[in-house]
């Protein structure tokens, strides 16, 4: 697993929003968002490699 100094600046950016100013509601939100960017890039990875 990379280090967090690893990630990129706008990564580090957004979990240190996360940790310290989010309110709930907003982090309900962004947990939504995020497991479907994730599942999405996920399925286009996978596609992608059967392709190859």
């Amino acid at each position: 697993m990379k280090r967090f100094d690893d990630y990129p600046k706008t990564i580090k950016k957004a979990l240190r929003y996360i940790q310290q100013d989010a309110s709930l509601v907003l982090l309900n939100q962004l947990e939504t968002s995020l497991i479907k960017s994730i599942k999405k890039r996920k399925e286009a990875l996978k596609k992608k490699e059967k392709e190859i």
